[in-house]
């Protein structure tokens, strides 16, 4: 692939020269490959169809993970969050061991795998709080709790340069990646400050379906704020809010 320069940008195809843009800037490249109907139905290509299948069953269990945690994650993510989510589930469609191969599923992988994936690589949970959390979820009642013991702020979150307050977020979805649904709750903590001083001790409750024979997710996560003339905005638009999938539990 190449990058385009100058001042006019093209986008299109022109010569069999495909050009389009991309997080990465203007590129193109030159148009080619194998015809589709030959990939549909050539022998040969087998491989190739299997593994477009698991792709796109990767692909559309990130979007229903994505659009179920949309509240919380439109406040935390970064430009690459659908390509490394969709990566990050292939492999959990590889290690689905029941079905056979362009048939797997991601219900019948290893979902643990991705407990620590972060949204937001410019602010990942892992490296901004530091305080002990628990998690806890009962699959009978479908009460699903977060808490963290009190402690000081500015000692236990490493928070971005201009945070004058945070919150602490979670949120509970219940994943149907067969039938592409969702079921989800959140709860938030009050905007708090960033100072010396220790919190009281936070529970965050959610509650899932009864009963529940699909995975849930539990995800965790922090938002910064700064305060000027007695109004609090999202610290940087939020570029340094941290969300992670801290449990995901399965039948």
């Amino acid at each position: 692939m190449a990058k385009q320069t100058g001042i006019i940008k093209l986008k299109g195809t022109i010569g069999g020269i495909s050009f389009y843009k991309t997080s990465d800037g203007h590129l193109a490249r030159e148009k080619g490959g194998v015809d589709k109907s030959r990939i549909a139905n050539d022998p040969a290509f087998q491989r190739t169809r299997e593994n477009g299948s698991e792709f796109g069953r990767a692909g559309k269990g990130g979007k229903v993970l994505r659009n179920s945690i949309r509240i919380l994650l439109q406040n935390a993510k970064d430009k690459r969050v659908v390509s490394r989510l969709t990566t990050d589930l292939l492999k959990v469609v590889k290690t689905d061991t029941t079905n056979a191969r362009g048939l797997r599923t991601i219900q019948d992988g290893v979902l643990g795998s991705l407990e620590g994936f972060e949204f937001n690589l410019n602010g990942k949970l892992g490296s901004t709080l530091f305080a002990p959390f628990s998690t806890s979820y009962d699959r009978v009642s479908g009460d699903i709790s977060v808490d963290l013991a009190a402690f000081a702020p500015a000692i236990r979150i490493a928070a971005p340069s201009g945070t004058t307050h945070f919150k602490v977020v979670t949120g509970a979805a219940e994943l149907d990646f067969e039938n592409e649904v969702s079921s989800f709750e959140n709860d938030e903590t009050a905007i708090l400050p960033y100072d010396s001083a220790n919190t009281a001790a936070i529970t965050l409750t959610a509650t899932a379906p009864a009963n529940s024979t699909l995975p849930v997710f539990i995800v965790l996560g922090i938002e910064f704020y700064q305060e000027v003339n007695g109004e609090m905005y999202s610290l940087k638009n939020g570029t340094y809010n941290a969300l992670s999938i801290v449990k995901v539990d399965t039948v």
